[in-house]
C-alpha cells in the first residue's frame, strides 16, 4: 500500500469515525430533552409531539449510523483499496475491450454498486421508520417505479456527460479537466432549466394553484417583491409522504412556485404567505447565483485536482489500477477519493446555508409577519417531527438550517419582541 492509499484510508476512516459520533452525541442530547418541550415551543407542540420527535430522530440516527458503516466504511474500502473498483474494470475490460464503450460499463458498474448497497437502507427509511412514525404513503410499487425512473433518467443524462468527458480526457491534452469543467457547468444549468418542465413531473403532479384568496394573496406578496414565476403550482406530496414544505425551482423564465398539498391543508393563508416569503428572501437576497457559484468554483478546484491525481501513478496504484488508468477507471477513482478527503469542509457549508437561511427570515419578517413565520415554523416541525434540541455540534456541521430555538429567537428580535 502506497502512500497516497494510506492517507486515503487514513481520511476515510477518520470522517467515517467523525460521522459516527457526531451521531452517537446528536442521539444522546435529542434523548435527554425528550421530555421537555423547549420554552418558545410550548404553545405550538405538545409534549407527546415533541418526544415524537425525539424518537423520530433516534431511529433515523440509526439507520444513518448502520449506512455509514456499511457505505462510508466497508464498501468504500472495499471498492478502493481492496481491489472492488479494478475488479469492475477488469470485467467491463474482458467483456467490451478498449474504448468509450469499456468507460461507461465501468463508471456505470460503479454507481450501481453504490446504489444497490444504498438500496436497503433507504427501503428501511421508507417502510420502517417513516412508516412507523407515520409519515410514508409510498408503496413498494410506487417505490420501485421510482428507482426504475431514476435509473433510466441517469442513464440518459448521465452517458453524455461521462462520455464527454472521456473524450476530453483523450484528445485535449493536460487541460482537459478545464473542458471538463466547462461542460459540467453548462450540464447543470441545463438541468436547473429544464428540471421544472421536464423532469419532476416525472415523479410528482403539479396542478395550478386554484383561484380564491389564497392565490390572491400570493400574486399580491409575489408583485410586492418584484418576482417573476412561470406559475404557481401544488405538488402531490401526499403520495409518498406526509411531511409538508414549499419551494423554488428552475431558473430565469421557468421559475415556478411549488407548494406541497400536505402544507397548504395544515397552514393558515398568512402563514403559507410567510413560508412563501422566506423562500422569495433566497431569490431576493441573490442566493441561488451565489450558490451555484460556489458549486462552480468547488468544482473548477476539484476537477484541477484530478487533472493533477490522472498523471501520477501513485493515485491509479492506491485503487489497484495500472498506470496511465482506464478513462472510466479514473473517473470511478476520483468519485471515491474526494468525499474522504472533503469532509472536514461540511461545516463550511453548512454555515454559508445557515446565514442564507437567516436573510430569508429578515427578508420574509420585512415583507410578510414574523409571528406568521414563528407559527408556521412551529406547526412545520410538529408536524414533520423535526427535533427542537438538536446536539449544537452536530447541528453546526450537518445541518443546512439553523436550529429551531435560534431561528424563533432571530425572528421575534426582528419583530421588536423580546426573545
Amino acid at each position: 500500500m502506497n502512500a497516497f492509499a494510506l492517507t486515503f484510508v487514513a481520511f476515510a476512516l477518520a470522517a467515517l469515525a467523525w460521522r459516527l459520533w457526531l451521531l452517537a452525541r446528536h442521539a444522546r442530547h435529542v434523548s435527554r430533552h425528550r421530555d421537555r418541550v423547549p420554552p418558545d415551543f410550548a404553545a405550538l407542540v405538545p409534549p407527546e409531539a415533541h418526544a415524537r420527535a425525539a424518537d423520530y430522530t433516534r431511529d433515523k440516527v440509526r439507520v444513518a449510523a448502520l449506512e455509514a458503516v456499511a457505505i462510508d466504511g466497508a464498501l468504500l474500502l472495499a471498492m478502493s483499496v481492496g481491489g472492488g473498483l479494478a475488479a469492475l474494470d477488469a470485467v467491463a475490460a474482458s467483456i467490451l475491450g478498449t474504448g468509450y464503450a469499456r468507460d461507461l460499463a465501468t463508471v456505470f458498474a460503479f454507481v450501481a454498486v453504490g446504489a444497490a448497497a444504498s438500496l436497503p437502507f433507504d427501503a428501511w427509511r421508507t417502510f420502517g421508520v417513516e412508516a412507523r412514525h407515520g409519515f410514508n404513503k409510498s408503496t413498494p410499487a410506487l417505490f420501485a417505479a421510482d428507482i426504475a425512473k431514476g435509473v433510466a433518467l441517469a442513464a440518459a443524462l448521465g452517458t453524455p456527460l461521462v462520455l464527454a468527458v472521456c473524450w476530453f480526457i483523450e484528445a485535449t491534452g493536460a487541460w482537459w479537466w478545464v473542458w471538463a469543467w466547462v461542460a459540467w457547468v453548462a450540464f447543470t444549468l441545463l438541468l436547473v432549466a429544464i428540471f421544472p418542465r421536464w423532469i419532476a413531473p416525472l415523479f410528482n403532479r403539479f396542478t395550478p394553484l386554484e383561484e380564491g384568496e389564497l392565490r390572491r394573496r400570493i400574486e399580491s406578496l409575489v408583485a410586492r417583491c418584484g418576482f417573476r414565476a412561470e406559475g404557481l403550482f401544488v405538488m402531490d406530496g401526499s403520495r409518498r409522504s406526509s411531511h409538508g414544505n414549499a419551494y423554488f425551482t428552475g431558473f430565469g423564465r421557468a421559475k415556478r412556485i411549488v407548494f406541497f398539498d400536505t402544507l397548504i391543508e395544515r397552514l393558515t393563508q398568512e402563514e403559507i404567505e410567510a413560508v412563501l416569503a422566506h423562500e422569495l428572501g433566497h431569490f431576493a437576497r441573490g442566493h441561488i447565483p451565489r450558490l451555484l457559484a460556489v458549486r462552480f468554483a468547488l468544482a473548477f478546484v476539484l476537477l484541477a485536482l484530478m487533472g493533477w491525481a490522472a498523471g501520477e501513478p501513485a493515485f491509479a496504484a492506491a485503487f489497484g489500477l495500472p498506470s496511465p488508468a482506464p478513462t472510466g477507471a479514473l473517473l470511478a477513482a476520483f468519485m471515491l477519493a474526494v468525499p474522504a478527503f472533503t469532509f472536514p469542509f461540511q461545516p463550511l457549508a453548512s454555515l454559508l446555508s445557515r446565514r442564507q437561511e437567516f436573510e430569508a427570515d429578515e427578508f420574509a419578517a420585512r415583507h410578510a409577519s414574523a409571528d406568521d413565520l414563528v407559527s408556521a415554523l412551529g406547526k412545520l416541525y410538529r408536524d414533520n417531527a423535526a427535533t427542537l434540541t438538536p446536539d449544537p455540534l452536530h447541528s453546526l456541521v450537518y445541518d443546512s438550517h439553523p436550529p429551531a430555538a435560534l431561528r424563533i429567537e432571530h425572528l421575534r428580535r426582528i419583530a421588536g419582541r423580546p426573545a
